[in-house]
């Protein structure tokens, strides 16, 4: 049982922040195919369930950092639009400044730690920021998000050692879509059940349904707790799927049709909306009402990114050592 209750408010809150992520990513894939982004676009398109289920529990001082599938992240730890947007098209007035773009935003006042391109380089950087929470005597926690491709990454093992020897808080997810880019699980993955690469350490770990919020919410709530009360990390493979391709370049022969839909069946935007209706928490009128509000939100987002200025070439020597005056060889 979650100590933090589910009701009408959290479905509502769910739904809003679902139809969001899924909006601002169709929305994003529109417009990489104009060429009014660039570079690598990696869509959220059908995950959105991991990430609602978990702004539930958390607050906002808790951090996340995560892989390069970040704009849905960003949006749900309260990065606006307008700056996410504006980061795609590499304004200035983008969350890292246009020098981020797509994979590598951060907003360090939201607690957003990217955003990283490296596959599992973000692992061992999320126990960091959990040693530095524990070290400052805080009680918040981070989140460390990963692919499922991530996990055969040799720093995933070394940073479960260290993080469950010195009881970090921090909660590893993986987000199991079944594919590492177009590479199954199946294909390249001894243990197939991911979650049980915790256990050797000592880490409670287990497998969530992460196409349902309310059963993020329950196995989040627990690791929260924990992790809050000195407990250590938490290890949640979180068996979710996307609608998309690995990358907006993907011709994704690696999957068939059935298998495809058979997971769109499972919507938890249709879900939630379901259960919405089922308990009469809303009705279609409301609905309609938040189609219209994510729409002016999205637009808007894109009128901003489109009118904001580009950096100053300038920007080039900002942003990358600390000391300001550092001495560049500019000749």
């Amino acid at each position: 049982m979650s100590s933090i209750e589910i009701n009408k408010d959290t479905y509502l809150m769910w739904y809003e922040q679902m139809l969001l992520m899924r909006r601002f990513e169709e929305k994003t894939g529109q417009l990489y195919g104009q060429q009014k982004i660039r570079g690598f676009c990696h869509l959220y398109i059908g995950q959105e369930a991991v990430l609602a289920g978990a702004m539930s529990v958390i607050k906002p001082e808790d951090s996340l950092i995560t892989a390069y599938r970040d704009h849905a992240h960003a949006l749900a730890k309260g990065v606006t639009p307008n700056a996410i947007m504006a980061e795609m098209y590499g304004k200035a007035t983008g969350c890292s400044k246009g020098k981020g773009g797509s994979m590598h935003m951060f907003d360090k006042e939201k607690h957003f730690y990217g955003g990283h391109g490296i596959v599992g380089g973000q692992v061992p950087l999320g126990a960091g920021i959990a040693f530095a929470e524990k070290y400052k005597g805080t009680e918040f926690v981070n989140i460390a998000y990963m692919g499922d491709g991530a996990v055969r990454q040799g720093a995933l093992t070394e940073t479960f050692n260290m993080a469950a020897l010195w009881k970090l808080p921090v909660i590893f997810v993986c987000e199991n879509n079944g594919y590492a880019m177009g590479t199954s699980v199946e294909r390249t993955t001894a243990q197939t059940d991911i979650y049980k690469l915790g256990l050797p350490y000592g880490i409670p770990s287990s497998a969530v349904d992460g196409m349902d919020p309310a059963a993020v919410h329950v196995a989040m709530d627990e690791a929260v707790q924990r992790a809050r009360a000195g407990e250590g990390p938490t290890f949640l493979e979180m068996r979710t799927y996307r609608f998309k391709g690995h990358s907006m370049s993907d011709p994704q022969k690696y999957r068939t049709k059935e298998e495809l839909e058979s997971y769109k069946a499972k919507d938890p935007i249709e879900s939630v909306k379901q259960t919405i209706l089922t308990e009469k928490y809303a009705d279609e009128a409301w609905f309609d009402e938040m189609d219209a509000k994510i729409k002016a939100i999205v637009d808007e987002a894109v009128k901003f990114a489109e009118e904001s200025p580009w950096p100053d070439a300038s920007e080039l020597y900002t942003d990358v050592y600390v000391q300001e005056d550092y001495p560049y060889i500019r000749d």
